[in-house]
């Protein structure tokens, strides 16, 4: 082929890929995709991260802390401690702490763990027992409500709600117009209040409402309704509720401020920005200081352990296991040892040679039985170790009577690499046969 015919092929090729090339690109759509790789490592680990950034973000001074210690550097003027923690491990000596710290003027914002036990008269919190602040299931609520209604009384669903008052009558006559007026009266009393009530129905049921003074519409707060709080010693200011239960109490605790929920999920990542829930941790700390404790009890020396020396545990766990187990009794007799008369010189002499061959190797064991040799010769020809390697090989073959390339074959120096089985055991035969002979 030519090379103008290759030119010309070459050009061709070239516009074809050329022209194949912008089809492509005309009938390609381009379009956007976006992977979410979910949350960074760092709001994983922190559930409440959101909550951080908002009321940094509203000028607040936030500090975090994992134990109660940080009571003991945290003044009680300005500030705003909130529990996100759990309290159960909490001393009667921890508690009393935090009660103190709340007199001298902090708020205290925490969460009612336990449920109220009937039985006990008790819930086991020991901050907020002494207070008379209940949780219960929304649903024991309605079930008393119905038997409140079955035996005729009549009980409020919310301790901020009070009961109906009931109507009195100025007029004492009991003419049958009076008591008709007095009737018809009643019956629109009662349709007014009907009218009332409807209008008085929350937008949203299912949410918490908060009413501020001087503000036409309440804030909403995503609590879970299925807890309710009672103040059972009256002793809250203030109160938030929903369609049939109250998720919030605020108390005045000396020249501080209590403020009890019935969950703080509400503040997590996820559910921060729900409806007013943001809004309700700027409210409930406004114009302080703010510190988040992530945790109100301390580890144990175990739980210490596991997390900084894990290795540590398990070598101890080991040893112990060992331990017990040469300790423990053994299932059946024990084994005699072998009598020593039995072993005869042959098994004394194999086991010798292995320990040799295996602790110095070929080379050594072929090298002892090569000076073996050469004593022999030292003792059957005089002056044989003066003499040199070709001559003392052909003194060992006119001594032995053997031809000299099996003589030199047996004591020529060995070689550092190993040999093969059958190698070694021909060059082993070749010695000993050549030392049998002297």
């Amino acid at each position: 082929m030519s090379r103008r015919t290759g030119f010309f092929l070459g050009a061709g090729l070239f516009l074809l890929i050329g022209l194949l090339g912008i089809y492509l690109l005309s009938i390609a759509t381009p379009y956007q995709k976006v992977i979410k790789h979910g949350p960074a490592p760092e709001v994983q680990g922190n559930p409440y991260l959101a909550a951080e950034h908002f009321l940094a973000k509203q000028g607040r001074k936030v500090q975090r802390a994992d134990s109660l210690e940080v009571l003991a550097s945290l003044p009680s003027k300005g500030q705003t401690l909130v529990m996100l923690g759990s309290r159960e491990y909490l001393t009667p000596k921890q508690t009393e702490r935090l009660q103190q710290w709340t007199a001298q003027g902090g708020h205290l914002i925490v969460i009612a763990e336990r449920l109220w036990d009937k039985d006990d008269q008790a819930s086991g919190d020991l901050l907020l027992d002494p207070l008379g602040i209940e949780q219960h299931m929304s649903e024991d609520l309605a079930e008393e409500d119905e038997e409140a209604k079955q035996t005729g009384e009549q009980t409020p669903a919310n301790p901020s709600e009070e009961p109906a008052k009931p109507a009195t009558d100025e007029a004492t006559d009991t003419s049958d117009s009076d008591d008709s007026e007095h009737a018809l009266e009643t019956d629109n009393d009662q349709d007014q209040d009907q009218e009332q009530k409807e209008q008085d129905q929350p937008s949203y049921p299912e949410l918490t409402q908060l009413y501020l003074e001087n503000e036409e519409a309440p804030a909403y707060i995503d609590f879970d309704t299925d807890f309710h709080l009672n103040d059972g010693k009256d002793l809250a200011h203030a109160w938030a509720n929903s369609a049939d239960s109250t998720h919030m109490l605020q108390l005045d605790q000396g020249e501080g401020l209590l403020t009890v929920l019935t969950d703080n999920w509400i503040w997590q990542n996820a559910n921060i920005g729900d409806y007013d829930n943001a809004w309700l941790l700027w409210y409930l700390t406004q114009d302080s200081q703010v510190t988040l404790l992530y945790r109100a009890d301390r580890d144990d020396l175990f739980s210490l352990l596991l997390k900084h020396f894990p290795q540590a545990l398990v070598a101890l766990a080991l040893l112990i296991a060992a331990s017990l187990w040469a300790a423990g009794l053994r299932q059946g007799p024990l084994q005699l040892p072998v009598s020593r008369a039995r072993r005869q010189l042959q098994e004394h002499l194999r086991s010798s040679a292995d320990f040799q061959l295996r602790h110095a190797g070929q080379r050594s064991l072929l090298q002892a039985l090569q000076r073996d040799i050469q004593r022999r010769a030292r003792r059957r020809h005089p002056g044989f170790e003066r003499l040199g390697v070709a001559e003392q090989w052909q003194a060992l073959g006119r001594l032995t009577r053997l031809p000299p390339g099996t003589v030199s074959q047996a004591m020529r120096p060995q070689p550092e690499q190993r040999l093969s089985a059958s190698e070694f055991t021909r060059q082993v035969a070749h010695l000993q046969t050549l030392r049998n002979l002297l």
